[in-house]
């Protein structure tokens, strides 16, 4: 709760739309799908894994079909280091095990229920962004993608990254709600909330879809 001016006490939401934050971005011309990081060893809560990613994973799956039958971009990405951990770097230090997460082991393979189509991009990263020291943004320029939908995992972490630094590079981040997961719910609401205050969209699989539907019945028209 905050103080605002003329006394009393604001609601969380209160303050930003007063600060007129929150505004709705909309899908652009052309949309891609990016998922993040739903590898194996984020299923397993011993791992990398918990809370709702499982739950996200599924719901993930009708999404990235809808896509694949429309012609909608699809990039994964994979957390990969070198089985010698030569490239461990500052998140290591924080994360250690990050470094099992090596090009072969069962831990860093894409959930067989989203395995790449062949023609999909697989982004491997050693830091949170999926576009920080890769080439997607270039590749989705190349698409002339305007929209990048976000799905994945984790929501606090390398889904925000990801988030931020499509914004950065110009393109209109759309997290899919339903899509994203953590191993913690209480920094999952969190980010979701913050990220639609100042970021991205948030909407569900299911308006997603609808939104996807609407563009190609647009352009069947004209």
């Amino acid at each position: 709760m905050a103080n605002v001016a003329g006394g009393g006490m604001a609601s969380d939401i209160d303050i930003y739309k007063t600060q007129n934050f929150g505004n709705r971005l909309g899908f652009g011309e052309k949309a891609a799908l990016l998922i993040v990081d739903f590898v194996n060893g984020f299923t397993d809560p011993a791992k990398f894994g918990g809370g709702n990613i499982q739950e996200a994973i599924d719901a993930t799956v009708g999404l990235l079909a809808f896509c694949r039958e429309r012609g909608v971009p699809v990039a994964h990405t994979r957390v990969i280091f070198a089985d010698d951990a030569a490239d461990a770097n500052i998140m290591c230090m924080k994360v250690p095990s990050l470094t099992g997460l090596t090009e072969d082991a069962p831990d860093s393979q894409i959930v067989d229920a989203l395995a790449p189509a062949p023609g999909e991009i697989v982004v491997r990263k050693r830091v949170p962004s999926a576009f920080f020291g890769t080439d997607l943004a270039p590749a989705f320029a190349r698409m002339r993608v305007d929209t990048v939908m976000v799905a994945g995992c984790t929501t606090s972490g390398c889904v925000r990254a990801s988030v931020l630094d499509a914004m950065c590079h110009g393109f209109r981040p759309v997290v899919i709600g339903d899509c994203v997961g953590d191993r913690a719910l209480g920094p999952h609401e969190a980010n979701l909330f913050d990220m639609a205050q100042k970021y991205a969209d948030i909407v569900t699989s299911a308006e997603a879809m609808a939104a996807l539907s609407d563009d190609v019945a647009a352009e069947a028209a004209e």
